[in-house]
Order: structure tokens, then sequence, then C-alpha cells
């Protein structure tokens, strides 16, 4: 049979530890996608002065 009794003090302490949880992943800094970004544009227009320039050749 079930507690009639319920403890708030321990529903309220797994809140506050997933809230500070939570709170410690927000302020975490996010890594940028922009170097990814960058190097993938780098590659493509590399690849586009290969194609011309065996196009023209």
């Amino acid at each position: 049979m079930s507690d009639p009794q319920i403890d708030p003090a321990g529903n309220t302490q797994a809140f506050r530890a997933f809230a500070q949880n939570r709170d410690a992943e927000v302020t975490k800094p996010q890594s940028s996608r922009m170097p990814l970004w960058i190097a993938l544009g780098v590659v493509l227009l590399i690849a586009i002065a290969i194609v011309a320039y065996l196009l023209i050749k």
C-alpha cells in the first residue's frame, strides 16, 4: 500500500537539481559552426576553380 504522507521536500529537491542542471546546460558556451561553413565554402570554391580550369584547358 502506498504511503499517504508525501514528502514535498523530496520533490522540491529533485526539481531544484533538475533546474540547476538545466541552467548549467544553458550557460555552457555553444560551439560555433561558422568555421565549418567557412571550410566548406573554401573547399567548394577550390572545386569550382579546378572544374573551370579543366574546362578552359
